[in-house]
């Protein structure tokens, strides 16, 4: 017998289908992109077989009713009470698998019956919603049933079974949705993004609305891992209001947060950074622009803060220019690419030495503001930094490389958002992560944690310089890894290190290329076991979905994004030459030979 039903709706704006029996209830929109497949749970029949039992709990943990209440009757009262399903989620490839049950095996237990589960773990998510991808490893779990006293004889009952949730990864992408909440990198002024998975809907446990599930997750504090590089402006003690479970956007899309008491301890500044960090949480959950968000305590008005101010806050800082995209032409000249129409696009050598051919490139990273760029010389022995607006010197290399081979000099360099610039000395005898600060010597070493024997291939530093991407060579795999910046201030010069790299793509055996697509996201090109090469995003939290893969390309040796993800994405594809993806669209060529393609950063 089946314990839920799925059922698919079709709504139109302001419509849905109307049930003939019930009270009548207010429907709000649903939010943006959310999925319109339903489930709905059922008790357990009557007489119910053990397997029934197993079944019906197991498809009952995907449905969404108030605090799991079907899926508990399949359990005994004291397995109720103890179990906790907003603790943790475990999420399989499929759905989990109940072997044939054993019972009867020993004195202490001759009546009860044990059902093994297996599966596919692939990512863990813990009770502060962040999400923790892992190898795809075999995974064994356990429910055991016992016969219960019932009004008609007995009944078949759930009395051990494992913590948290159990979910198939469809069940999961079908339920969840991954938010980025938003904190002040330590010690500045601008906003870091922090991923976490929050329900589509109403949440089981806490019957919140997927906006005050988002607030709430805010106000809880950074994940475990990006806490120590990032500082919540909200007082300690901050909660949303007593009983607060939805929120809605008034007809100018302004939103009034209510919080507690604690809350008014912020002063004016305080109180506006604090709106800015709500405002860019929020961003995700409307399809418009968010105009205003308004903080109260106690009823009284704290501060206020609008779309447009927010943006002093905004991770990449943008000059509000659209940047554009750069590359290496077949001459070793660093090129602006114009993408604004047409199939081919325009290019025009930039200003200074690396455009007039004075000194012929291998590879690049302009400056975020676009002054400056890094390159790094076709043999990629040497790095220099020149200015990109007027005519200059190259001047003296600011690092080189000893190594034999240029596979095992300079890597491409990258610029992190506080004007710092970053590479990777391949050399095997002496690897280095090196940081030159505000793009000028002298190059100071950064101790990576957690590298071991791995040597970085590539980097690529966010926006934000909290978190930086490498792509990590060990025994011949090469991995993507995502590391966290940390500066502690001693002296003129902070003191930067790299801690507790962890992988973002373990599905992938090799890595070759990946560029910052937004502000918690990746584009990544890499392939599975057994797999062809494939161009997808990644959040940098370790989540996928099936419609983060992009049309397929070949022989891609770089690609590059924008913050900005209406700019196209850009690559070097081989044969094939310098390509585009725009928005909606397939790759197109643009120019016939390059490389290194970049935006800035």
């Amino acid at each position: 017998m089946p314990a839920v039903l799925a059922i698919v709706t079709l709504l139109l704006a302001g419509c849905a289908s109307i049930p003939d029996t019930g009270d009548v209830e207010l429907v709000k929109a649903s939010p943006h992109g959310e999925s319109q497949v339903r489930v709905y749970a059922v008790p357990p029949p009557a007489k119910a077989e053990p397997d029934e039992i197993v079944d019906g709990f197991l498809e009952a943990m995907t449905s969404e009713d108030p605090d799991f209440a079907m899926a508990r009757k399949y359990l005994t009262k004291q397995a109720s009470r103890t179990w906790r399903p907003q603790d943790s989620t475990t999420v399989l490839s499929a759905a989990p698998d109940p072997a044939a049950p054993q019972g009867g095996q020993s004195a202490a237990d001759p009546s009860g019956l044990k059902y093994p589960l297996y599966g596919e773990r692939i990512a863990e998510v813990d009770a502060s919603h962040a999400y923790q991808p892992a190898a795809p490893a075999a995974y064994h779990g356990e429910i055991h049933l016992a016969q219960q006293k019932a009004a008609d004889g007995t009944e078949w009952r759930i009395d051990r079974l494992p913590q948290g949730l159990l979910l198939g990864d469809s069940d999961f992408e079908r339920s969840y949705r991954s938010v980025n909440k938003y904190y002040f990198a330590s010690g500045q002024n601008w906003l870091v993004a922090d991923p976490v998975y929050i329900r589509k809907r109403i949440d089981p446990t806490t019957r919140m609305d997927p906006v005050t599930q988002a607030i709430s997750a805010l106000l809880g504090g950074p994940t475990r891992w990006l806490g120590p590089a990032v500082d919540s402006m909200f007082p300690a003690g901050t909660h949303l209001a007593t009983n607060t479970r939805s929120l809605e956007f008034d007809d100018r899309n302004a939103l009034k947060v209510p919080l507690n008491a604690a809350a008014a301890k912020a002063g004016g500044t305080q109180c506006r950074k604090m709106a800015a960090q709500l405002l860019f949480t929020l961003r995700d959950l409307t399809s418009t622009k968010i105009e205003q968000v308004e903080l109260t305590a106690g009823g009284t008005r704290l501060c206020a803060l609008t779309g447009d101010q927010a943006e002093g806050y905004a991770p990449d800082r943008a000059t509000g220019a659209a940047d554009s995209p750069y590359f290496i032409d077949s001459t070793g000249k660093l090129t602006e690419l114009d993408t604004s129409s047409g199939e081919t696009a325009g290019k025009t050598p930039v200003i200074g030495p690396f455009g007039d051919g004075t000194l012929k490139l291998g590879s690049v990273a302009v400056s975020r503001d676009e002054k400056r760029a890094a390159g790094v010389g076709e043999d990629a022995k040497s790095l220099y930094v020149s200015s990109v607006i007027s005519a200059s010197d190259p001047g003296n290399p600011l690092v080189t490389s000893a190594g034999g081979d240029p596979k095992d000099r300079l890597s491409a360099p990258s610029w992190d958002g506080q004007g710092d610039l970053w590479v990777a000395d391949r050399d095997p005898h002496k690897p280095r992560l090196l940081r030159l600060q505000n793009g000028g010597g002298p190059a100071r070493e950064v101790p990576v944690d957690g590298l071991g024997d791995g040597r970085i291939e590539a980097l690529r530093v966010s926006a934000d310089g909290v978190r930086i991407a490498l792509l990590v060579n060990e025994k011949g795999r090469t991995t993507l890894e995502v590391g966290r910046i940390e500066r502690h201030r001693a002296g003129v010069e902070p003191e930067v290190s790299v801690a507790e790299l962890q992988s973002v793509a373990p599905q992938m055996e090799t890595v070759t290329a990946v560029s910052w697509a937004g502000p918690s996201r990746l584009v990544v090109v890499g392939k599975e076991a057994r797999g062809v090469q494939q161009v997808r995003y990644i959040q940098t939290d370790g989540s996928t979905s099936a419609a983060g893969v992009l049309p397929g390309l070949n022989q891609v040796t770089a690609i590059a994004a924008d913050d900005d993800d209406q700019q196209p994405l850009v690559a070097d594809s081989g044969d094939a030459g310098i390509v585009r993806l725009p928005a909606g669209g397939n790759w197109q060529t643009m120019v016939g030979s390059g490389s290194s393609p970049v935006y800035p950063g």
